[in-house]
């Protein structure tokens, strides 16, 4: 067990590099296993959560060479299709259904982890692969699902943009007999970059209007050399990391065409953005005003990106709302700022324009942020990775010295941030637990 130490206070400036998108990179090891040949990533990140993907792949049958941020995976055979318990839990496991289903025609994968942001349940999943053809059951500890013969395209709706859903429906349908069409689909920059690893490995896959994607069987898929998107949860953690600490960062990879939501926001809250040719700048012209801010699918505001955010916003003046409309328990990191001198309280109330589901629901989804708050340094153990990340932020806007316990979960979504970040200034370090 590690934890970080930091102190705080300072500034921040410089240049920082994002790493791949860890939401993107997991799900192209599980995209490989629909195809006997190579498959070679570039700007792949090593992070826990595409080490538990890879651990899976290679518990089935798959061959990984990583040589620095490029990674080699072939699959010529599946030398089974069940995935037995892994060293650690995650929600990768289940897409492997999809992949599986269509490769072989079988899977059983174990029940789902992840981060403790509230209940994630997979019933979107099964409706759609039951909706293919497919079987599911549930045992005491896994998910089994089986199809007699091939699965067949169908058209399915889902009740809402589930993007772990929307990928699991794709990797079943591109082996499957016939069109698939997709309504109500995610359209996240990660699944596009998906569509377009699957379409060079030779899948046939359209995008419509509305939240459409149709996908037409093909009977096999070939390797591919594909180069995973930029991280932009970490774009606007190192964003809001610059703003809160009054800094000026240019963040290297950084993609406007993935951040429109969070720039406007960022121009709203009185910071400010300059686009260059490889990255953009974030810096904090003067102080910073209160704003609403209400999180949704994309090209909403990202629910990943209100915890660093929440953290500027407790430097700002005024009383700042965010209504979380995507997760209905993502603010338990506010008591942790609250013992850091921040002014936070999370109720039930729907505070925006955004339909909401937990409407009627008795869910601590919306935050009122006083400021501004001169925050204190502290001890803190990270939640979940989002959580975690609003954690070094807050420790290193704040005046003194914390620690943050458990960053192995931290460490799932952000490669090596203790080592880019003292690039930029950050006294922070890596210490073992006694």
């Amino acid at each position: 067990m590690a934890q970080f130490v930091i102190q705080g206070g300072t500034p921040l400036h410089g240049d920082i590099r994002l790493s791949g998108a860890k939401n993107a990179a997991s799900k192209m090891l599980i995209a490989s296993l629909l195809t006997d040949e190579e498959c070679v990533f570039e700007n792949f990140p090593r992070i826990g959560d595409t080490n538990i993907t890879r651990e899976l792949c290679e518990a089935i049958g798959s061959r990984i060479v990583v040589e620095g941020s490029r990674l080699r995976i072939v699959t010529p055979t599946l030398s089974t299709t069940t995935v037995g318990a892994l060293s650690r839990r995650n929600r990768i496991p289940v897409l492997a259904l999809g992949a599986l289903l269509g490769r072989a025609g079988e899977a059983e994968v174990p029940f789902v982890g992840g981060d403790k942001i509230g209940p994630r349940p997979i019933d979107i999943h099964i409706q759609a692969l039951t909706q293919l053809g497919a079987t599911i059951t549930t045992g005491e500890q896994s998910y089994r699902a089986t199809v007699s013969g091939r699965l067949r395209g169908a058209n399915i709706t889902f009740p809402y943009p589930s993007v772990g859903a929307t990928e699991n429906t794709i990797f079943a349908s591109v082996f499957a007999l016939g069109r698939t069409v997709i309504r109500n689909a995610a359209v996240e920059p990660e699944i596009l970059d998906l569509i377009k690893l699957l379409q060079n490995m030779g899948a046939i896959i359209e995008l419509g209007t509305d939240r459409r994607i149709m996908i037409e069987g093909v009977k096999h898929l070939r390797g591919a050399h594909h180069t995973i998107l930029p991280d932009r949860n970490e774009a606007v953690s190192f964003a809001c990391l610059a703003i809160a600490t009054k800094g000026d960062v240019i963040v290297k990879g950084a993609v406007q065409d993935h951040l429109v939501t969070f720039l406007n926001t960022v121009r709203r809250i009185g910071a400010e953005y300059e686009v260059l040719h490889d990255g953009i700048r974030f810096w904090c012209p003067g102080s910073l005003r209160a704003a609403h801010i209400e999180t949704d699918t994309h090209p909403g505001f990202m629910t990943d990106w209100q915890q660093p955010l929440v953290v500027a916003l407790t430097q700002a003046k005024g009383r700042s709302v965010v209504h979380e409309t995507v997760y209905e328990d993502r603010f338990g990191y506010a008591e942790d700022l609250n013992s850091m001198g921040a002014r936070i309280k999370v109720g039930t109330e729907c505070l925006g324009d955004i339909s909401c589901r937990f409407k009627d629901k008795i869910c601590s989804h919306t935050a009122l942020v006083e400021g501004p708050t001169e925050l204190h340094g502290t001890e803190l153990r990270v939640r979940d990775i989002r959580a975690g990340i609003a954690h070094v932020i807050a420790a290193l806007t704040a005046h003194g010295t914390s620690t943050i316990d458990n960053i192995e979960e931290l460490d799932r979504g952000y490669e090596r941030v203790d080592e880019r970040l003292r690039y930029i200034g950050a006294q922070i370090k890596r210490v073992s637990e006694n």
